[in-house]
């Protein structure tokens, strides 16, 4: 397990090394309260991989997806208002988890945690205070 304390001013670079450590990971699961920087810490991590479109929260889209210029496809999962894994799998979601040449990154996982493969990298988001989080992880 890695636990990093960062300011807000810090992101980048704690996202640039957040994805050298998880770099043989394909799925990421992300957990944490409203307003912990889920969604702001996702983009400094897409940013981090070269990713030019905007990166915005796919909470009433379900996910949105992004190229890096080396060509991996990402998938950007916001589960929060999907109530079960049978709603999940309903909408064609699961297809998107074990794509070749991709990765996934998921917000709210807690209602798909048992269909996920040992491969994941659990994250964890806390506030410490108005400008400083807590990034916990591990694999």
């Amino acid at each position: 397990m890695k636990n990093i304390a960062y300011n807000l001013d810090q992101i980048e670079s704690v996202a640039t090394q957040f994805i050298l450590d998880i770099s043989d990971k394909k799925i990421v699961a992300f957990v944490g309260g409203l307003g912990a920087g889920k969604t702001t810490f996702i983009r400094a991590v897409l940013q981090s991989m070269g990713v030019s479109d905007t990166v915005i929260s796919p909470t009433f889209t379900y996910f949105n997806q992004y190229y890096t210029p080396n060509g991996l496809t990402i998938y950007h999962f916001d589960l929060y208002r999907l109530k079960s894994l049978s709603e999940f799998e309903a909408a064609g979601f699961f297809e998107y988890l074990y794509q070749p040449n991709s990765m996934v990154f998921i917000e709210w996982p807690e209602i798909i945690e048992k269909i996920l493969k040992d491969s994941v990298c659990s994250v964890k988001l806390s506030v410490l205070n108005h400008s400083q989080r807590l990034l916990e992880y591990h694999f």
